[in-house]
């Protein structure tokens, strides 16, 4: 019996290539429904996460990541939306479309891309899987990949807060109109998806690939794409050209997105290439 070659190449490719046909549509003019853009970057994300999560951890283990992330992701946006706690005062508005109690159902699914990738590079750079990790070391991928999400947040939040509107931050902030609790909680909040689905690799010691030698590769491109399209977003002029905080401070939105573009270039950037060399200096050597 001889196996059957993986359909996953070919479903990452079309999944990478709506993701783009996403991130292109966000940073240009165009007649279509904002939620619909919101939910194509947002659902290609999530089916990102779930095809190649399934190629590394196998359907249960991405399955147990996604709920991770839903569960402590819409537990922590509740509580700060009725407290304060963990990221600050704010609420959403009406771009990201249906809400879940006070958190649009999208939003809850856009943890599970962006936090998978980067549980993928932070996996790579340090170079420790986490099923044979133990003691402090479990740690490690947690710790790392916590970074790598907020420099995704870092660059994205004063774009889809003070400039789209997505969401409102009630007393403003220092970055752009977003205050540091935000970052902090954030890296908080992923910190704990990350430990919690550390702890439930080290307890599945049996876990193997669904391929033979899965590549981060994919997982790795995917997070370029995304500083990418960031970077894409200050080529465009945009109309207003000046928006106001709560506080009432005037925020230039060219100036928001340059910043954005800066963060994922200098920062985004380094993360994807750190795990390419890494993953790099982890091929065999061959020879002639």
């Amino acid at each position: 019996m001889t196996n059957r070659p993986s359909r996953s190449p070919i479903a990452l490719a079309l999944i990478l290539a709506a993701y783009a046909l996403a991130r292109i549509l966000e940073s240009t003019h165009n007649s279509l429904p904002s939620i619909a853009i919101v939910a194509l970057d947002v659902l290609a994300a999530m089916a990102f996460a779930l095809v190649d999560g399934a190629r590394h951890f196998r359907l249960r283990g991405i399955l147990v990541f996604a709920g991770l992330c839903i569960v402590v992701g819409n537990i922590t946006e509740n509580l700060s939306i009725a407290s304060g706690f963990p990221f600050g005062h704010y609420y959403f508005a009406s771009l990201m479309g249906p809400k879940l109690f006070q958190v649009p159902v999208l939003l809850g699914l856009a943890y599970i891309g962006m936090a998978y990738v980067s549980w993928m590079l932070g996996s790579t750079i340090v170079g420790r899987n986490p099923a044979s990790a133990s003691g402090a070391s479990i740690v490690a991928v947690p710790l790392v990949s916590s970074f790598i999400m907020v420099a995704w947040d870092l660059a994205q939040d004063p774009v889809w807060a003070t400039a789209l509107h997505g969401w409102v931050w009630r007393d403003g902030g220092p970055w752009f109109g977003v205050p540091v609790s935000n970052y902090l909680g954030w890296y908080a909040n992923v910190f704990i998806i990350y430990l919690f689905f550390a702890l439930y690799l080290r307890h599945q010691p049996s876990t193997k690939s669904a391929e033979p030698c899965p590549t981060a590769r994919p997982a790795i491109f995917f997070y370029a794409l995304c500083a990418i399209g960031n970077v894409l977003q200050a080529l465009y002029k945009s109309d207003p050209a000046v928006v106001q905080d709560p506080t009432g401070r005037a925020w230039r939105v060219a100036d928001i997105t340059a910043a954005s573009a800066l963060i994922s270039i200098f920062v985004m950037g380094a993360f994807a290439v750190l795990a390419w060399i890494r993953l790099a200096g982890n091929q065999p050597a061959t020879t002639d």
